[in-house]
């Protein structure tokens, strides 16, 4: 059997499809929540204008935010809280006698979290327009489509190292809001708190959800010209995607060998 078997991982993405909307608290927190937060935020700054931003729209900074974070939630928290889920049942150990292989799976669990992400965003994307009038115009759709990309891969692969530092299932929710939470209220993602300290100005750049709620807000803002691409956030969030496969390799073969 090859290492990469598209018939047993399409088998296996319907699966984890239908697992995951089966699970209804899992999937309220991976999409009902950022949707209502956008909703939410939304409403509260509707009509609102960011004066130091050139008076664009508050929403226009907001929404994209928001859609980070949904596609964080939907990649990095899911990923990580899945497989923490797993490895604690056992699961991990038992692929090792299927003939299912280790990266067949995982690939799987990466792909049904990029579908989540993917509905989160279109949703995200008919609620911003249609309540908001929030839209991306067709000129920086390259924009915002490199971006999200580039999000969905790098978080996909971080939640799987992150695993590294989840010590079992019921701390796998404690670990993700650690790693995440704190660096969204200086990443932009809930909206424009003013000019940082220079000091967390730099760490927030040093991490990807900075350039991925970024990248998004350069596609959305109507001031953008041109394809809407910003290289230095799609440069960061691919050095951190390496990364995150290079330590996803190395976590992956520590459970294969505690196995």
């Amino acid at each position: 059997m090859t290492t990469f078997d598209l018939h047993l991982w399409l088998w296996q993405l319907v699966a984890d499809q239908r697992a995951f909307w089966r699970n209804r608290s899992r999937a309220f927190f991976s999409f009902a929540l950022p949707l209502m937060f956008l909703l939410v935020f939304g409403t509260l700054n509707d009509g609102e204008v960011l004066g130091d931003r050139g008076g664009i729209a508050a929403n226009v900074y907001i929404v994209p935010g928001l859609l980070a974070y949904g596609v964080i939630m939907a990649t990095f928290t899911n990923v990580a809280g899945d497989l923490a889920v797993l490895r604690e049942a056992g699961v991990l150990k038992r692929l090792r006698g299927t003939p299912l292989p280790g990266w067949t799976f995982v690939g799987s669990r990466m792909a049904s979290a990029v579908v989540i992400a993917v509905v989160v965003t279109a949703v995200a994307l008919v609620v911003g327009s249609l309540a908001y009038g929030v839209e991306v115009r067709s000129e920086t759709l390259p924009g915002l489509v490199l971006t999200l990309v580039a999000g969905t891969a790098c978080f996909s692969a971080l939640g799987i190292a992150v695993l590294r530092l989840i010590s079992n299932a019921d701390a796998a929710g404690m670990v993700t809001n650690v790693c995440i939470l704190p660096l969204t209220f200086i990443s932009g993602v809930w909206g424009d708190f003013g000019t940082l300290p220079g000091w967390l100005a730099a760490v927030a750049a040093a991490f990807p959800i900075k350039h991925l709620a970024h990248g998004l807000q350069v596609a959305f803002d109507p001031r953008t010209t041109g394809s809407g691409v910003d290289a230095t956030d799609l440069l960061v969030l691919a050095g951190w995607t390496v990364a995150g496969v290079v330590l996803a390799t190395a976590v992956l073969r520590r459970e294969r060998r505690l196995g």
